[in-house]
């Protein structure tokens, strides 16, 4: 069984082919100015052998998180990270580049392009944004932070499942994100036969969820009703932080 677990932004658990992986880890209640909005995740249930950092911003590449997880997990990083990462006592730590794959027991992991820019946590080094691509008994595409982009239609052979990010962490976004209609679109190219949307209703600035509270709630919602009209061929499933779906059941749904 292949199971994935949307534990909050861009962090999922997923478990697959006997290999468990985590994705950009956030665990904590407070990130500098932002607020968990949903309960925190126990690490006693995300026990993995392999974490993806798919860039250096500080919702993506949180420092504590990863220390909670153990100094000694298999970081998977961009190319030019890896170095900021061991300095930091982080004890094994592998980089990987647009296009490069690294392979884990019987799942392979694919380095892709994301087109995303912003403000890096300071300190740490320019590097590229990634997306990934795991693929083992299901192929499912991991998008990191990222707006639409072309190429995403060379992205996996046959994807089941797309992870795309559907909003951010306030009332409105910056450039390099996808909204919920950047973010069907984005199923044109990808062609998947399941969605789950990701990177909402997690964080938010401290008092902003008084005064704008639907940004929390109401992307998910917009981007299934998009994605019916501009996908209507892939399976969208609205998956709540710490909620797990199985994929062959979600995959078979439609």
């Amino acid at each position: 069984m292949t199971k994935v677990t949307y534990v909050g932004h861009s962090t999922l658990f997923i478990e697959m082919d006997g290999l468990r992986i985590i994705t950009d880890p956030l665990l904590k209640r407070y990130v500098g100015h932002l607020r968990r909005q949903v309960e925190e995740p126990d690490p006693a249930n995300l026990e993995a052998d392999l974490v993806l950092i798919s860039h250096l911003h500080g919702d993506h590449l949180d420092l504590r998180s990863l220390q909670t997880m153990g100094k000694d997990k298999q970081l998977i990083v961009p190319k030019g990270a890896g170095n900021y990462l061991r300095l930091k006592r982080f004890q094994n730590v592998e980089e990987i580049s647009e296009g490069e794959s690294m392979t884990f027991g019987e799942v392979t992991i694919t380095a892709t392009r994301a087109d995303h820019e912003g403000r890096k946590l300071p300190w740490t080094p320019f590097v590229q944004e990634l997306g990934f691509l795991i693929d083992g008994s299901h192929e499912i595409y991991f998008a990191g932070d990222t707006d639409v982009f072309d190429e995403m239609a060379d992205i996996g052979q046959e994807l089941d499942l797309a992870l795309v990010p559907v909003w951010g962490y306030g009332p409105t976004l910056g450039s390099g994100h996808m909204d919920p209609e950047r973010a069907a679109q984005s199923l044109r190219h990808l062609n998947p036969t399941a969605a789950i949307p990701i990177h909402w209703g997690t964080y938010c600035p401290i008092v902003i969820d008084w005064f704008h509270p639907n940004f929390l709630r109401q992307p998910p919602v917009e981007f299934a009703k998009q994605a019916n009209e501009i996908a209507p061929g892939v399976n969208v499933k609205i998956v709540e932080p710490g909620e797990s779906v199985d994929v062959d059941e979600l995959i078979g749904a439609k």
